[in-house]
């Protein structure tokens, strides 16, 4: 990332164990012998696309990818992201708080890590609304909600505090604890991966390289 111009954001991703990542597109992936190779390598090509569309967001200036697993450490290191282990291991909000942390001062955002039609200008866009809201004193926390309105797929702090509260129903606890829902502008953002239907549906929207080339898409 030498030679590219300051950034102002900086961006969380977790990346959880391969073993225990994204089991609902397992009737998609696991081989008839069980050995579950092939879901490893979309799981995997899911976080390369989002980090690699991260990595080219003029907006962001730094990436930690939250994880403990070796080779999603070694993939997103290669992409120009860096890595911290999941120390807290108490689940999702209590290692974006982690990552955060480690990220030092200035506005944060955590992103999800299974967006293959994520687009650079699309991040841009979202962190660049967040910050006018903050400026303008309307919420210092801001997120995009999924494809599907419940759930959520980034959650950005213009304060640094991020406060998440991921999990069932992320959208609706998160307008609760008093972040500002952005508009749904950003379909490659909104679209996040966890069943074979989502999956679908990114690729109508165009998929990254990496999940393209598994795909067939």
């Amino acid at each position: 990332m030498e030679g590219r111009p300051e950034r102002r954001w900086s961006v969380v991703v977790p990346a959880k164990r391969l073993a225990v990542a994204k089991t609902r597109l397992r009737p998609l992936t696991d081989r008839p012998d069980g050995t579950g190779g092939g879901h490893d390598e979309l799981v995997l090509a899911l976080l390369a696309d989002t980090v690699a569309a991260i990595t080219a967001c003029p907006a962001v200036g730094d990436i930690v990818v939250v994880t403990d697993d070796p080779r999603a450490a070694a993939l997103v290191t290669g992409l120009g992201a860096r890595t911290v282990a999941d120390e807290p291991d108490r689940g999702l909000n209590a290692a974006l708080v982690h990552g955060a942390r480690t990220a030092g001062t200035g506005p944060v955002a955590a992103v999800s890590s299974d967006l293959p039609a994520l687009r650079p200008a699309e991040l841009a866009g979202a962190l660049a609304e967040a910050g006018r809201l903050a400026a303008a004193a309307g919420g210092d926390r801001c997120f995009t909600a999924d494809a599907a309105g419940t759930g959520t797929t980034l959650l950005a702090a213009a304060t640094g505090d991020l406060d998440p509260h991921f999990g069932p129903g992320s959208a609706a606890a998160h307008e609760a604890s008093g972040a500002v829902r952005l508009p749904a502008r950003w379909p490659g953002l909104a679209r996040d991966v966890d069943t074979p239907a989502d999956l679908r549906a990114a690729a109508l929207l165009g998929l990254g390289p990496a999940t393209g080339a598994l795909t067939g898409d």
